[in-house]
């Protein structure tokens, strides 16, 4: 069975971290040691940021960074086809979302979708933005430059973006921080983790206190300064992250190469998917394949696992504006005609650093058998 879900460690690699577990465990220092403050360290080296600081979870990491820029009480456009979390760290960070719509050629908004809902809402103070699957959109200069001209601050949602780069400058080191998912699914696990990324000292240092049950300037003691959470990473996971982080383009390579075979076939048989080329590199954590009308959804999931294919969640089928927990914060109907007809018209292959030759012909078969006949 091919799924979408593949665990990127060797023998030796897992052999490695249990014997390294020992050694924390025997230690007795869990938590913001050695190997949390290595992880940080090479993971802002890896980005181009200043600075890095680990969490227990990317949403943490969002919610952080929406209370760093101020948003209580402000209006956040977001764009609707993205996970329930970055749009939950808006309204936990007291902020409103304002849905916006996205380009179906990239499935994340262009420079025109934001202009449409700052034109709609002119006390959009802010924006969340998510690079879906890993892709940057090919406008994303222009936009960063539209933010900055009309004075909102600019948050990257990197969680499907390790290793994404658009003209020399990876995801999370382009605007006002980035932040990261460790999730197990994603292109690089801790089992569970997030990180933030930023080039601004003083949000570095509210991080560290944000994470850390507001305790600014130190990791212990009684003293808390601001109102913040219990939202460390451990350091097992830490030093998992660090064996990841080591091999993540390695990773990401795997995944271009299954991208680059399939996207061949795709090309001569004129069938739709979200193109990376523009890219230094992406991250490649979503393959994106639009359907055409006439293909039913389920239908073809249920065709691809009798055939062997697990097909992964998509991006997304059900978009945050539909969805029953933000029914009371869609505070207008906005023009949202691209997520609504092309979200459950979409499917993503089960591509990982762990796809094979043989993985790829059977999904190119699939495809064949079941979305051209």
């Amino acid at each position: 069975m091919i799924k979408p879900f593949y665990l990127d460690l060797t023998f030796d690699e897992i052999e490695d971290i249990k014997h390294k577990t020992g050694e924390i465990l025997e230690s007795g220092h869990l938590i913001l040691g050695e190997y949390t403050k290595e992880f940080e360290k090479e993971f802002s080296k890896y980005i181009g940021t200043e600075y890095a600081i680990s969490l227990n979870t990317c949403t943490s990491a969002l919610e952080i960074l929406f209370v760093l820029n101020r948003s209580k009480g402000k209006k956040i456009a977001v764009q609707s086809n993205t996970n329930f979390a970055t749009v939950a760290a808006i309204i936990r960070s007291g902020a409103t979302p304002v849905f916006m719509d996205m380009d179906p050629d990239y499935f994340v908004p262009s420079l025109d979708n934001l202009k449409d809902i700052v034109d709609r809402h002119s006390d959009v103070f802010g924006v969340a933005w998510v690079h879906i699957g890993g892709i940057i959109h090919p406008e994303f200069f222009d936009i960063i430059k539209f933010c900055k001209e009309n004075d909102l601050f600019l948050v990257e949602d990197c969680a499907h973006a390790h290793g994404s780069q658009l003209r020399g400058i990876k995801a999370g080191n382009f605007a006002d921080g980035g932040a990261f998912s460790f999730f197990p699914t994603k292109v690089m696990t801790t089992m569970e983790g997030g990180m933030i990324t930023t080039n601004n000292h003083d949000h570095y240092k509210l991080a560290m206190s944000y994470r850390n049950q507001g305790k600014r300037g130190g990791d212990y003691g009684g003293l808390h300064t601001d109102l913040g959470n219990s939202w460390r990473i451990n350091e097992i996971s830490a030093y998992m992250g660090l064996v990841q982080l080591k091999k993540l383009d390695k990773m990401i390579n795997n995944r271009q190469i299954a991208v680059d075979e399939i996207s061949k076939f795709l090309v001569e048989n004129n069938i739709d998917f979200c193109s990376t080329s523009h890219m230094d590199q992406c991250a490649q954590y979503k393959f994106i394949i639009k359907l055409p009308d006439e293909n039913n959804i389920e239908s073809i999931k249920e065709n691809f696992r009798n055939d062997g294919i697990i097909l992964g969640g998509g991006v997304y089928d059900v978009p945050c504006h539909i969805q029953p927990v933000f029914k009371d914060y869609v505070i207008a109907k906005e023009d949202l005609r691209n997520s609504e007809k092309y979200c459950p018209k979409q499917i993503c292959l089960p591509i990982t650093s762990g796809t094979t030759q043989s993985d790829i012909r059977t999904m190119i078969q699939a495809i064949d058998k079941h979305i051209l006949r």
